[in-house]
């Protein structure tokens, strides 16, 4: 793969890639559960990539204060970037949260952050869990 500049990327870029990123842990953290069937492990991956749920978790590790000076940056980037297409199923606010959370995954895989890419995935995936079982 050629190396690109990532700070040329723009945010919508970083969160097409972040999103696919994102998906994949997710989906094989479900799979590793013991979760096989497709239509189960679609309504259960929904809990942790929809728009929602990805501006929630946004939210809370901004609260937490988990996110470095450059990834809050990155988030600002993606939050921010013009899209040309047009939220499904969700507000635009909650919308453009995701697309940030999306560009952060994206940038820290591009610029090969794994360590640090799965550490915020898993805590992610931790969060998830541990306030759908407070529901």
């Amino acid at each position: 793969m050629t190396k690109v500049n990532v700070n040329l990327i723009n945010g919508i870029a970083l969160a097409f890639e972040g999103d696919a990123v994102y998906s994949l842990y997710v989906r094989r953290h479900l799979i590793f559960q013991g979760q096989t069937k497709p239509n189960q492990l679609h309504r259960l991956a929904t809990n942790y990539v929809s728009a929602k749920a990805q501006a929630m978790l946004i939210e809370a590790m901004l609260d937490h204060n988990l996110l470095t000076e450059e990834e809050v940056a990155i988030y600002k980037r993606g939050r921010n970037a013009h899209s040309h297409t047009k939220a499904k199923n969700t507000d635009i606010i909650t919308y453009k949260m995701s697309t940030g959370f999306e560009a952060i995954m994206g940038y820290l895989h591009m610029t090969e952050q794994i360590t640090r890419l799965e550490e915020l995935v898993g805590w992610c995936i931790s969060y998830v869990e541990e306030n759908r079982t407070k529901k």
